[in-house]
């Protein structure tokens, strides 16, 4: 698991130098890059989905409205819920999110065979799908 941790640090924070072009700080393009991937998603459907509490989720967002990356809009069934949708200028970075994101796994991946890359995103899955339920667990006992 170390590895892995390791691995998420140093992939966040050459992603984090990268994108201080775009006022993007501390994980945010994660956000970003969700909000564009699944038009009118909810606050609580992107904190799930990123595995981080509403606090953090909120915090992101706001940033990400702030910079006009996002813009938000009340649900029409929900009057109480926002949707979350990329503007035109968010939608236009996350192609370079996507760039930056295809060159970091072209990096990790350098000398493996398509079946170990094949393997690897298997095995990752499997230990992301192992974790989730303890995941909701952790969560619902902090939330009451």
């Amino acid at each position: 698991m170390r590895e892995l941790g390791i691995l998420s640090r140093a992939i966040h924070h050459i992603s984090d130098v990268k994108y201080k072009e775009f006022n993007l700080q501390k994980g945010q393009f994660v956000f970003l890059t969700r909000i564009c991937e699944n038009p009118r998603i909810n606050f609580i459907e992107l904190s799930n989905m990123l595995k981080v509490d509403k606090t953090t989720t909120t915090k992101a967002v706001s940033k990400l409205i702030d910079l006009g990356y996002v813009y938000k809009e009340c649900d029409k069934l929900d009057k109480r819920a926002y949707n979350l949708m990329p503007t035109a200028k968010g939608l236009e970075i996350y192609v370079h999110i996507i760039e930056e994101e295809n060159r970091s796994i072209d990096v990790c991946f350098d000398g493996f065979s398509e079946e170990d890359k094949d393997l690897a995103l298997e095995l990752m899955r499997k230990m992301r799908k192992n974790i989730e339920l303890d995941w909701i667990n952790t969560k619902n006992k902090g939330d009451r």
